[in-house]
């Protein structure tokens, strides 16, 4: 659209809701690197009972809020106009990343309102995620589409990436800093919009909203992604908690109320989640690839962080205050690699489609997957970075082109909805993703690191009863206690009776910082080579369905 339209420039609007889409995806990740300055700051053991669950909802609430909220916002967007629910994200996101700054409390109270108010910021990156692509949608002509989304989705999964850099680097001066700079950035970004934005395209009238859609959307996905959150800790004796019936009760329903979801959908006169556009083929194939895609890596960071930050930096020398520092910073391939390929394949997309790009980036992926759990768990750093760089440029490859395709595939009046689908897509895929994995790490991890405590434990001479007793401690807690930079077993020898009754040379071994991720080690490895095999598997699958997208198709208004 030209000026006359009311906005004052192209570039202007990709450079505002670029923004706005950095601003949630860098929210997205920097807790995952902060967690360990977050949990001291507000002074949280991690071994205490339920501090597990607090750590994971504070990793997954906002994913799974922006999840269940992009199609609703999105739609609202396309009754109310996207320009006005995007200028009200940044607002929300300013409001909510305050409260979080402020935390007045500490322990398990400062740990709940710390889970709320990520879940409330969730809504205002939702607002500005579900319709960032569609106003840009609005915006430029189709010809130039590629481009511009390619510089919002680099920015996009850009920000996931920087997020963990940005996360070590706040957090190793301050942990509330993680939420200034969210202030700070999302103030600016409102005054730039309310300046800025106004709607190229008028507000529906007559148009009502699906609210029996949005209750079943909402509370399905909700019900599902709270169940995998729960099925990853320990519950009744077991590692994990997939026996709980609130775990079992929660996947049934959720999948239940999906599938009436589906039903409503179908038959309401004004769906929130117009199915119909699945009947276009470059927009479903594009989605179910994104899913697929988003399943495979949204657990890659999380993997990553762990393995860097509880065991390799460890193991090397490093202090636990400098860890996350560190770890965002040897994690910049993985962001390098991205940058550079992001941008091309957007501009390269305008010209030859998508399928060869996308489709190639998916396989480039797998690979760096297959190359990922052949390295052994002391790696060297070259060949660590050379696979992320490839992962990177992988990722890249395929996000540009796939969103381009998916957007130039719906009529103009569905591009929120569109957007939200999209989202709602690669969000959910995320939280699955981080779900999933971890339970196989963890069942990994159960299967050996029992066995590999009691042998490092036997060989210092320990006393069979307290190995016993630090060996019952379920696996989860003991990697997050060395992913946070704390050595439990201090405290379980000591309630165990025996740590005042060993020479002061095992006691200085065994509660060293390095012990336990060098025990830790080889039933990671274990649990890795499990979580890159489904990845790999999985980006192979995305690139068939990538295949099936059709050739260059652009809706005609």
């Amino acid at each position: 659209m030209s000026p006359s339209h009311g906005m004052p420039g192209r570039w202007s609007v990709l450079s505002n809701t670029t923004l706005g889409m950095l601003l949630a995806t860098v929210n997205g990740s920097i807790l995952i690197i902060s967690l360990p300055a977050v949990f001291n700051g507000i002074h949280v053991d991690p071994l205490a009972p339920g501090n597990v669950s607090f750590l994971l909802w504070l990793l997954m609430g906002y994913l799974l809020m922006t999840a269940v909220l992009v199609v609703s916002l999105g739609r609202l967007g396309d009754i109310h106009g996207r320009v006005r629910v995007f200028r009200i994200g940044f607002v929300v996101f300013a409001a909510t990343s305050i409260a979080l700054a402020l935390t007045p409390v500490e322990g398990q109270a400062g740990a709940l309102w710390l889970i709320g108010w990520r879940l409330a910021q969730g809504v205002g990156g939702a607002m500005l995620m579900a319709n960032s692509t569609a106003i840009i949608t609005d915006v430029f002509p189709p010809r130039q589409r590629g481009t511009a989304l390619g510089v919002n989705q680099v920015a996009g999964l850009a920000g996931s990436f920087i997020g963990l850099v940005l996360g070590g680097v706040l957090s190793a001066w301050h942990w509330q800093a993680i939420f200034w700079v969210s202030v700070v950035v999302a103030v600016a970004g409102a005054y730039w919009a309310y300046r800025n934005l106004t709607a190229v395209r008028p507000e529906h009238t007559g148009v009502r909203v699906d609210w029996l859609g949005n209750l079943t959307l909402a509370v399905g996905l909700t019900a599902v992604l709270a169940a995998l959150t729960y099925g990853i800790q320990p519950y009744g004796g077991h590692t994990e908690g997939w026996t709980n019936p609130m775990v079992q009760a929660g996947l049934l329903g959720g999948v239940a109320l999906l599938a009436v979801f589906c039903l409503v959908e179908s038959r309401v006169e004004q769906p929130m989640f117009d199915l119909r556009l699945f009947r276009i083929q470059a927009f479903w194939a594009g989605n179910v690839a994104a899913l697929l895609n988003a399943i495979a890596r949204g657990g890659l960071q999380f993997m990553l962080i762990i393995w860097l930050q509880g065991i390799w930096l460890p193991l090397r020398g490093y202090d636990f205050a400098e860890t996350p520092l560190w770890a965002g910073i040897y994690l910049l391939p993985l962001t390098l690699g991205f940058i550079c390929a992001g941008p091309v394949s957007g501009h390269l997309s305008d010209r030859y489609g998508a399928k060869p790009l996308a489709t190639g980036g998916l396989v480039l992926t797998a690979v760096s997957f297959v190359g990922l759990l052949l390295l052994p768990v002391d790696f060297s750093y070259p060949s660590f970075a050379l696979l992320l760089l490839l992962n990177g440029v992988g990722s890249g490859l395929f996000s540009a082109p796939n969103t381009t395709a998916v957007m130039n595939a719906v009529p103009a009046g569905q591009r929120g909805v569109a957007s939200g689908i999209r989202a709602t897509f690669q969000n959910a895929g995320m939280v699955l993703s981080i779900g999933l994995f971890f339970s196989l790490l963890i069942a990994g991890l159960s299967d050996s690191l029992p066995s590999a405590l009691r042998e490092a434990l036997s060989a210092q001479s320990v006393p069979g009863p307290a190995i016993d007793r630090v060996a019952a401690v379920p696996p989860v807690g003991l990697l997050f206690a060395a992913f946070l930079g704390y050595n439990p077993l201090t405290s379980l020898l000591a309630s165990a009776g025996v740590l005042g009754t060993l020479p002061a040379a095992t006691v200085g071994t065994v509660t060293a910082r390095t012990y336990l991720p060098g025990v830790l080690a080889a039933p990671f490895h274990d649990g890795l080579i499990v979580v890159f095999l489904l990845a790999a598997a999985l980006s192979l699958a995305a690139a068939v369905v990538s295949l099936f997208r059709g050739g260059i198709y652009i809706h005609d208004e």
